[in-house]
């Protein structure tokens, strides 16, 4: 008979790929872990993982296992929505995990309406970026995930998780009030390429808005030259009115900030896109606590 909290260690070291990183996530030590897939070993009479100096990686038959304990977590998950629908679970705690202009955008808004319609229910919000609060959703760490589409992001037909798409908004081009372009009423992003000299402020590569502003310079035909780095927007924008370069920024980022020093304006023709939303582990998705966040969050998103 294989336990199910076994299957939960062949996932974290399936998607972490080291024995100490899963170990970390699910706190427990790198000697249980490894006790505990021995174990699961002699349970399903194959060797599951590999160990190398890169790390640990699934047998075939760890694979196959590994295809079968998606479904298999995701009934579990079910199951413990019914039986808290059956119980009428109607007060608990939600965990969010979001990116911060996400918590301003539709995090806040949605505990302000839950607090009417849904009492009972608290939440409590983790401010982490996007590709984070997706890891600390599998492992368990958070139960409702707010993330940003990016590169290497788990897809949406992921069987592992259930995604409830919130909004998408534009990124706009910041630039010094002095700078060559500033007249314009669009952005011409190709005019801001490296031929043109312009040092670059953005994300730190790993912060899905790295890869938002990377793309979109990739689009137009040029590498960035990112000369600084910050994840926090208002230091961009700081740093762009102290003539240190130009940027690309969400368009709610910019939302309340002192733009004293820049000009902001629409990018000509497409412009980049960042694409939000709200992700749970699959066959959560109908507990009778998330279920209410994540209806709350739907309708922040479509009045915001």
């Amino acid at each position: 008979m294989i336990e199910a909290r076994r299957l939960h260690i062949l996932r974290a070291v399936a998607d972490h790929r080291t024995v100490t990183a899963a170990a970390a996530a699910l706190y427990l030590t790198p000697s249980a872990v490894s006790q505990q897939l021995t174990a699961l070993e002699q349970e399903t009479g194959h060797r599951l993982v590999e160990r190398g100096a890169k790390g640990v990686r699934l047998t075939p038959a760890g694979e196959i296992l590994l295809s079968h304990t998606n479904a298999v977590l995701a009934q579990l998950e079910r199951a413990e929505a019914e039986l808290a629908a059956y119980g009428k679970g109607e007060a608990g705690t939600v965990t969010v995990a979001a990116f911060a202009t996400g918590i301003a955008q539709v995090v806040a808004p949605a505990l302000a309406r839950l607090g009417r319609s849904a009492p009972g229910i608290g939440i409590r919000v983790q401010d982490a970026e996007g590709d984070a609060s997706l890891r600390m959703l599998l492992d368990r760490q958070v139960d409702v995930a707010v993330a940003v589409e990016y590169r290497g992001a788990p897809p949406a037909d992921d069987p592992r998780l259930t995604h409830l798409p919130l909004y998408a908004e534009p990124f706009d081009a910041v630039v010094p009030v002095g700078h060559r372009l500033a007249d314009d009423a669009e952005m011409p992003l190709a005019e801001l390429s490296e031929l043109s000299k312009d040092p670059w402020i953005g994300p730190y590569p790993g912060n899905p808005c790295h890869d938002v502003v990377v793309l979109a310079c990739e689009s137009a035909g040029f590498q960035p030259r990112l000369e600084h780095s910050s994840d926090d927007f208002r230091a961009v924008v700081a740093l762009a009115s102290a003539d240190a370069g130009v940027a690309l920024v969400p368009r709610s980022a910019l939302r309340g900030m002192d733009l004293t020093g820049v000009v902001v304006r629409p990018v000509d023709g497409v412009a980049p896109t960042r694409r939000v939303f709200a992700a749970v582990r699959r066959g959560a998705e109908g507990h009778p606590l998330i279920r209410p966040v994540l209806e709350a969050l739907e309708q922040a998103a479509a009045e915001g």
